[in-house]
């Protein structure tokens, strides 16, 4: 019989060892010291690491940047064009402040107000950015969030995620807490948030493709847009203090006079602190495409340069195919959004090349969404209406090749106990078959010996033993005791 907990307990243990071993480590450049040779060293060691997304079939060569993880992805599909290190986990910086504003439009309205305490002020410290807010001043969301994303207020940031926080029925800590839960629904899965600012905190950590997730969420905001395109803002008076304050934008792609100048152009964020050093988020449209693009661990004005680099790449070797005149993945009846509904590829890349994973969204029987992918890099993602003569329950994988073959070996896995009940199930009607067999030889010679000892007996012994069971049915019987055994056990071990 099989020990199906001993079973369960060493594919367990498989699992969790292959998790441990294909789980990226947590890797952040330790602080050699500040001097010129050192951030050259580093400077030079990152440029040195190669592109990810260089290394897929007909996939066109991207650039090498200084950045040490970088991304363009589009930010409608979520298709990744370009890749470098993306699951990398390093120290944010400033950019923290795009999931600050996610929230905070998430849970207020941009006439609500925000109120600064002494807490929001005394934390800072000299050389961190801020506006010269006092404790007891208030603000509309609206002006805090262009000193957020303009000026990188950090005791902006600090008091927006405190009133908004008090606003969801708790504190700043609350705020916080609704970035993580907000992170991860979004699909990031290399973050962690312990602040609104980006300061730098050991726990405070993100990567290249959680930013993209990020960027590409906020960047569906109306009021990001608007903010995040201005290059200046005033902030009227307040209840204390009777000047107006202006903040200037940052991020030097936005600004036409400057050599960063970039026209797709159409916001973003800037960060920098020593641990992180420049890390940047930059959204752009060249009216066919909408990408995001997220340079991290990067030195000074090569962010910007990087930035540009990458964008021209995805920009110049990249196209939509729209879904809606192709065939659809098994499991999927129609595109929510149909006219919307595409992938992005580069011209040797085909559709057929590509895999399909259908997916049932929580709580959903009819809702899902189809992801597609190259050789495992994300391609394209669209919300659909499930065929609910199909089961998506598990993940339906269609088209294209996978090199790594993950698909079926788990469903070589998940077999494997049906395959050994079936192989015991077998056994048994073997062993039952043969035990039916020796009784039916057992019976026949027992006739037989009957056979000689009637006659010997009298002619009325003899009538009285015909009455006994012919041979045929004596093997009648035991086949039938044979077939119901069989069964009994077969039910016995779940196969039938």
């Amino acid at each position: 019989m099989i020990n199906i907990k001993r079973y369960g307990t060493l594919c367990l243990s498989a699992i969790l060892a292959a998790a441990f071993v294909l789980t990226p480590a947590v890797k952040i450049f330790a602080e050699e010291g500040d001097t010129a040779a050192d951030r050259e060293t580093q400077r030079q060691t990152c440029y040195a690491e190669p592109t990810d997304s260089n290394g897929l079939t007909n996939w066109p060569q991207g650039p090498a940047v200084y950045a040490d993880s970088a991304i363009v992805m589009d930010m409608n599909s979520g298709a990744i064009l370009y890749g470098k290190q993306i699951d990398k986990q390093h120290y944010p910086a400033s950019i923290t402040k795009l999931l600050t504003t996610l929230v905070a439009l998430d849970h207020a309205k941009l006439t609500d107000k925000v109120e600064f305490s002494q807490d929001s002020i005394s934390f800072l410290q000299y050389g961190d950015a801020h506006i010269g807010m006092r404790a007891g001043e208030e603000l509309t969301l609206e002006d805090s969030l262009y000193a957020v994303l303009l000026a990188s207020a950090n005791e902006v940031s600090y008091a927006v995620a405190e009133s908004v926080g008090k606003q969801m029925g708790g504190d700043y800590n609350t705020f916080i807490e609704a970035m993580n839960e907000e992170s991860d629904a979004l699909g990031c899965t290399g973050s962690h948030w312990t602040n609104a600012n980006g300061l730098h905190d050991e726990q405070h950590y993100t990567t290249a493709h959680d930013m993209a997730l990020i960027g590409a969420a906020v960047y569906q905001k109306e009021a990001f847009r608007t903010i995040a395109q201005s290059l200046t803002h005033q902030i009227p008076p307040t209840n204390l203090v009777n000047e107006v304050r202006t903040v200037n934008q940052k991020h030097k792609m936005l600004w036409p006079q400057n050599a960063n100048y970039y026209e797709y152009c159409k916001g973003g964020k800037t960060g920098y602190t020593d641990q992180a050093r420049t890390t940047l988020v930059t959204m752009a449209d060249n009216g066919e495409l909408q990408l995001v693009a997220v340079v991290l661990y990067d030195f000074g004005s090569d962010a910007y340069t990087d930035t540009r680099a990458i964008f021209d790449y995805g920009f110049n070797n990249f196209s939509k195919v729209m879904l809606k005149d192709l065939e659809k993945a098994d499991g999927v009846r129609s595109y929510k959004d149909e006219e919307n509904a595409y992938v992005v590829l580069p011209p040797n890349v085909k559709f057929s090349d590509l895999k399909a994973e259908v997916k049932a969204k929580d709580g959903s029987v009819n809702e899902g969404t189809v992801t597609y992918t190259y050789e495992g890099q994300i391609v394209g993602k669209a919300d659909v209406t499930l065929d609910n003569k199909k089961s998506v329950e598990k993940p339906t994988i269609t088209k294209g090749t996978e090199k790594t073959g993950t698909t079926t070996d788990r469903k070589e896995k998940e077999s494997r106990p049906v395959v050994l009940i079936a192989v015991v199930a077998v056994v048994l009607v073997l062993v039952t078959g043969a035990v039916a067999w020796i009784k039916y030889k057992q019976a026949k010679s027992r006739r037989h010996r009957r056979k000689r000892h009637r006659r010997k007996t009298s002619q009325k012994d003899i009538a009285e033993k015909e009455k006994t069971l012919t041979s045929r049915q004596n093997l009648f019987i035991i086949i039938l005791y044979g077939r119901l055994q069989v069964k009994a056990m077969t039910e016995r071990v779940g196969f039938i």
